[in-house]
């Protein structure tokens, strides 16, 4: 049966009038309540949980590592050295190097860092932490063990003329416990961390 032109446009008019209403409801008036929402209550997760250095401008993101290496590679000993990563700290290139534990190269450059570590703090191949000298799955991952970061805590007081109480109230203040209260273990943002150490003592090229 065919359909009159009476009835073919008043289709199209229902059409055209839901698909208004639903553009406004979808389009503007539901992104607009969620940003709302995020603004209010989540504005630091919301806007990337960037971290405001002593200047007032953002210098990084609390969710992404950054490096604190020279340009040899050799570690800024007045910064606290964050996990090695497999993507020179790149977030465009996220991820891990996928070599294996006994893949030759890994163990070079395990041994490599070792040797680092050993120089710059002044401690043994037993007291250092697997996650100074291994890379996230992602490369980006700026937390460490409280281990690490305890490890570097005389050094960066040294090189900054510090009270060790100073920095390692610093190191207290973030730190972070397991998630929930049983999963994993607790951890240390280092670019939190170093932030907070720039702002209390900017004289350490702070930004």
């Amino acid at each position: 049966m065919a359909t009159s032109p009476r009835a073919t446009v008043r289709q199209y008019w229902v059409a055209i009038r839901a698909m208004i209403v639903l553009t406004v409801a979808l389009g503007i008036l539901y992104p607009l309540v969620i940003t709302g929402i995020g603004q209010l209550a989540f504005r630091g997760q919301a806007n990337g949980s960037t971290i405001t250095g002593a200047s007032g401008r953002d210098v990084g993101s609390s969710l992404i590592a950054q490096s604190f290496s020279g340009k040899d590679g050799a570690p800024l000993t007045q910064w606290f050295q964050p996990r090695p990563s497999a993507v020179d700290f790149d977030a465009n290139g996220s991820g891990g190097s996928n070599l294996g534990p006994n893949n030759p190269d890994l163990v070079k450059a395990i041994d490599a860092r070792k040797k680092v570590i050993e120089q710059t703090y002044g401690v043994t191949a037993a007291q250092i932490p697997a996650d100074a000298v291994t890379a996230s799955f992602s490369g980006l991952d700026p937390d460490v063990s409280i281990a690490y970061a305890d490890l570097q805590v005389a050094k960066v007081a040294q090189t900054r003329g510090l009270p060790v109480a100073q920095v390692q109230k610093l190191v207290a203040e973030n730190t972070h416990g397991r998630d929930l209260g049983y999963l994993g273990d607790a951890y240390v943002n280092v670019v939190t961390l170093n932030a907070a150490l720039a702002k209390m003592d900017p004289s350490g090229n702070g930004e």
